[in-house]
């Protein structure tokens, strides 16, 4: 797989939506240290009314092998908060493609730079944070909670800022911002900030001058529904703003919207990359074309009668 490269930095674009599956895990390379971000991965139960088609499971699981192979050569693997597409859980989920190996494979004996699991989260994030960092310690973990803090590893010094809100003030809570400086060369990892929707979020990101910035965009596919309008457009205009200062790679609950590409470019957003033309492969919106794979592609009866019958053997794909 291709990697941007920002100096010495080099940005390896894991998984995410521009790739068929919820995530931003992001793996960056420095002469120092090697970085996962946020390894997890995770599908939609539901969407349009339909469940996940079976090219979204195969895609998680392609998802997943990437994500444990660049970790088992991670020296850290961050965790920005704790909704599943953000971590590996040790549970056995194929909507999460994860496992109890996957879990070890994933975390065993690394440092874990972590979200701290206190009221600037919500009350079930605590809960799955408790099992969480529990299971850490078991599997010989040093965890370092992350909130503005900083990790320093020869001349690579990882910073987490924040927390900061998940798009605009609402009880989801919050994440911690991520940064990577090596020789003068800054990559900000921001994922689920939408946009960012916090004007002081975007400030204070533009502040720091990134060379690159990775982030999480806003969530046209919610408008209206779950977030409102006013919210949405706070968070296109500031994606714009620092789209004209800085190299931008949008990603996440953008790209849940097949025409995301037109919303940018009508509210000014030029020029921004995505995960998949990082890495050299094609576009796939699984699942906001999730209701065109099924009337193209319909699953065969096999995978339907896996889904009702929730079995805990890999769906036939």
């Amino acid at each position: 797989m291709r990697a941007l490269v920002v100096g010495k930095v080099e940005v390896y674009p894991l998984a995410d939506e521009s790739m068929g599956v919820r995530s931003m895990a992001l793996g960056v390379v420095t002469p120092d240290a090697t970085i996962l971000f946020d390894a997890g991965v995770s599908l939609a139960p539901r969407r349009f009314g339909l469940p996940p088609h079976p090219l979204e499971f195969r895609a998680a699981k392609e998802a997943r092998e990437r994500i444990t192979k660049f970790a088992e050569r991670s020296d850290v693997v961050t965790v920005s908060h704790y909704h599943l597409d953000h971590y590996t859980p040790s549970f056995t989920s194929f909507y999460e493609w994860s496992s109890p190996e996957a879990f070890e494979r994933t975390y065993a004996g690394r440092t874990v730079f972590a979200k701290k699991p206190d009221s600037t989260v919500s009350f079930n994030q605590r809960r799955r944070a408790a099992a969480f960092l529990r299971e850490l310690e078991e599997i010989g973990c040093r965890v370092i909670e992350a909130d503005g803090n900083r990790l320093v590893l020869g001349r690579t010094v990882i910073e987490a800022w924040g927390p900061y809100p998940h798009g605009s003030s609402s009880p989801i809570g919050h994440v911690v911002v991520f940064a990577v400086a090596h020789g003068g060369v800054k990559v900000v990892y921001a994922p689920d900030v939408q946009g960012p929707m916090d004007e002081r979020v975007a400030e204070e990101i533009a502040s720091r001058e990134p060379e690159l910035l990775v982030v999480g965009g806003p969530p046209l596919y919610l408008e209206g529904l779950k977030v409102d309008s006013e919210s949405v457009e706070r968070g296109l205009t500031n994606l714009a703003l620092l789209s004209k200062l800085t190299k931008v790679v949008v990603s996440h609950h953008t790209l849940r919207d097949a025409a995301w590409r037109v919303r940018l470019s009508e509210r000014g957003v030029e020029g921004v990359l995505t995960y998949s033309e990082i890495a050299g492969v094609e576009e796939r919106l699984l699942e906001a074309k999730r209701r065109e794979l099924y009337r193209e592609t319909p699953p065969p009866p096999a995978f339907e009668e896996w889904l009702r019958s929730r079995a805990k053997t890999p769906p036939p794909l």
